[in-house]
Formats: C-alpha cells, structure tokens, sequence
C-alpha cells in the first residue's frame, strides 16, 4: 500500500495579499493612521481581482491591523496587531498593617476639584441619578511611552455625609481615600466596569488622540461590602492605541447553591 505524502497547499490568494500588507504594516511601510492601498490600486499592485481585494481587506480588519471609514477608505490602526507598550496595571494592595497601595501614577499638572451632578454611567454605577457630588479630576501620564490618561474620582455628598473626612480633602491620594472609608469601619469591596467608544473632540485634544483611536474607559466603583452600598465611582479614561489594562485574577469560591446545582446536574 503506498504511503500518502502530505502536501502543504498554498493559502487562498486574499490571504496571501493580506498577509503582505500586514508585514509591511509591521515594517513601517504603512504607519498608523495612513491610509491603506484603495482596491483599485490593490488590484493594480498585485494583480488580483476586485473580490479577492475586498476580502483582504476584511482579514486586514479581523487580524486587528486596519478599520474602514466611510468616505475615506481603509487606515492602519494604531496598534497594529501588537499589545500597547502602556501597561496600566489596575491592582489593589492592602498591606498586612492594614493600609492600602495602588500602582504609581504620574500626574501631568495638578488635581482640580468642583462640585458636579451625577449622570451617566457613573450616576447608575453609584444609584445617584442627579445627586451632587465632588469630582476630582486628575491628568496622568506615562513619562516612559508618552501615553497620557484622564483620572476622575467622584465622591457622591452622601458618602461624604457618612465619612466627613473626604470632604476635607477630596484630592487626596486614592489609597488615603481608601484608608478613611475603611477607618470609618465600612469593609469594601471593589468592582471595575470597563468599556470602549470613540473619544469626544475634548477628548482627543486633552490627550492627544488620533481621530482613528478608541477609547477605554474603565469604571472603579468602591462599595461597602456588609451593606452592598457603592461609596465611589473612579473613572479612569486611556487611549487604546498606547495602553493596556492589566487585571490580576484572584480565585473565588462558587456559591454554595451554585456548587450544589452543578454536582447534582454531574450526577
């Protein structure tokens, strides 16, 4: 009985077109931003047809190198299919004396403080819909890669009711934040909500974003763990095109209804 040989078949041929634009998209010949080439040009470069152009297209957008904008055609995404070199790591420490430690942050100039009315995502994260609040809004940044992010922590007046030292001095470091809400006796809890748009016009000019760049924003909500009652709402918003959010996972027991439900469906 002869032995079958494997043969390796070439890829599809938009395949191939798309894997020479993605190489030259990482060589620099397409930098982000830029335009990629039309379809008619790509059909004219390499000798393709008009389908087998569109469909390179599409793998261009799936690998996550390029998008497509009405009018304009498609552009060379800023991350160009490698991880951001801005890592923001979103960690909570609590020392074993008890007080709190977050990651460094740079501030670009310094904090300003106002009185704001909730709405939003914020005002249904904190179940303050129009209630007044203090905002402190800071702008950090990454001395190392440039990367520039907006930090806002706002501080409902009913938390500050409860724990009358926020008010005293709301610009405070966050972990001293921390450290009053839990020297008030409240045990907390931390819950993070993160999500993705195009950035506004002010925006992008405060931290000068591309109009091809998205925005993460990322939603802290700290609560009061004994009476599930949120106590304040940071808002942290950083371009994607420079920056990734790095989360350490810690392992927490199912509930015990839950751990039931599934061994007797096992059963």
């Amino acid at each position: 009985m002869a032995i079958r040989e494997h043969i390796e078949r070439a890829p599809a041929m938009y395949m191939q077109v798309a894997q020479r634009i993605a190489d030259d998209i990482r060589r620099g010949r397409y930098k982000p931003g830029e335009l990629l080439p039309s379809e008619t040009q790509m059909v004219a470069m390499y000798g393709i047809g008009k389908h087998t152009a569109r469909a390179a297209v599409a793998e261009l957008r799936r690998m996550g190198l390029a998008e497509s904008q009405q009018g304009k055609g498609s552009i060379v995404l800023p991350s160009a299919g490698v991880l951001p070199a801005t890592q923001v790591v979103r960690s909570i420490h609590r020392t074993t004396k008890g007080s709190w430690s977050l990651p460094e942050a740079i501030e670009a100039e310094p904090p300003a403080v106002s009185r704001t009315t909730l709405d939003g995502p914020p005002a249904l994260l904190l179940d303050q819909q129009d209630q007044d609040a203090i905002s402190v809004d800071r702008l950090i940044h990454d001395p190392a890669t440039g990367a520039r992010m907006a930090h806002r922590v706002l501080i409902p007046m009913a938390t500050a009711a409860d724990v009358p030292s926020l008010a005293e001095q709301p610009d405070a470091e966050v972990s001293d934040l921390y450290q009053q809400l839990a020297d008030a006796g409240l045990s907390l809890s931390f819950t993070e909500h993160v999500t993705a748009r195009t950035p506004y016009p002010d925006e992008r000019t405060a931290l000068g974003l591309s109009d091809a760049s998205p925005l993460l924003i990322t939603y802290r909500v700290t609560g009061d763990a004994d009476q599930d009652r949120p106590l304040l709402c940071e808002e942290l918003k950083a371009p994607a095109s420079t920056c990734q959010l790095t989360y350490p996972m810690t392992p927490t027991k199912a509930a015990a209804g839950r751990a039931t439900r599934r061994r007797s469906q096992s059963e």
